[in-house]
């Protein structure tokens, strides 16, 4: 049983025993993708050059991101992965970065994918021990990666239903905790022409928030 609660443009599934039934109109991650996409997609939108802009950005915060290592062989499916028509399908090319803190300490990473030429979406994978560990940094990352591969244009979109990324993060983790920490995923469409999703999946002893931005189909 799916139950959907939504808020404007926001909708968020809590997922019970784990399953995910989202075949409408997001993108999701799996970790069985069935077909390889090969063709190139999308030359508008963000590139893969955009992660310098990110680093950056997130320098500013104490945050240090690596440089891009492609990925390009059989294990590119855990890294970068999208649905279309509701099939799972893997990109033919694939960057990963690690983010650090200041200590060096990982936090996570932000991949990038699509064709060689032309990426259509973007994960930032972000595991911390609760929500409310390094708030601020997921605060950081999540907004930096928004702002530079989506646009800096939030606070104008009224029909969001949420003044700030922070906003949408923080009533994502008031629902998290409402549901008994169930996983719960959350969307906003057609925001400069992208897909955001905000997954948050509960682990033994940590929790992982996905961010994924996707350019529309």
């Amino acid at each position: 049983m799916v139950d959907l609660l939504f808020v404007n443009k926001l909708i968020v599934i809590p997922i019970i025993l784990g399953i995910a039934a989202v075949l409408s109109y997001s993108m999701l991650v799996s970790d069985d993708p069935s077909e390889s996409l090969t063709t190139p997609i999308y030359d508008s939108g963000f590139t893969y050059y955009d992660i310098e802009a990110i680093q950056t950005s997130l320098k500013e915060h104490d945050i240090f991101v690596s440089s891009p290592t492609a990925i390009t062989d059989h294990t590119i499916g855990q890294y970068c992965t999208f649905f279309e028509k509701g099939l799972p399908r893997n990109v033919e090319y694939c960057t990963t970065t690690a983010v650090l803190d200041s200590n060096g300490n990982t936090l996570g990473n932000i991949n990038i994918g699509g064709s060689i030429s032309s990426p259509i979406l973007a994960i930032a994978n972000l595991e911390t021990d609760t929500l409310e560990s390094d708030k601020e940094t997921t605060y950081a990352i999540f907004e930096a990666v928004i702002q530079t591969l989506v646009c800096d244009c939030w606070e104008e979109e009224e029909s969001i239903g949420f003044e700030t990324i922070s906003e949408w993060v923080d009533t994502v983790h008031t629902f998290y905790y409402d549901s008994d920490e169930r996983n719960i995923k959350s969307k906003i469409n057609n925001l400069a022409d992208t897909k955001i999703l905000l997954e948050i999946t509960s682990k033994d002893n940590s929790v992982l928030q996905t961010l994924i931005i996707t350019k529309h189909v």
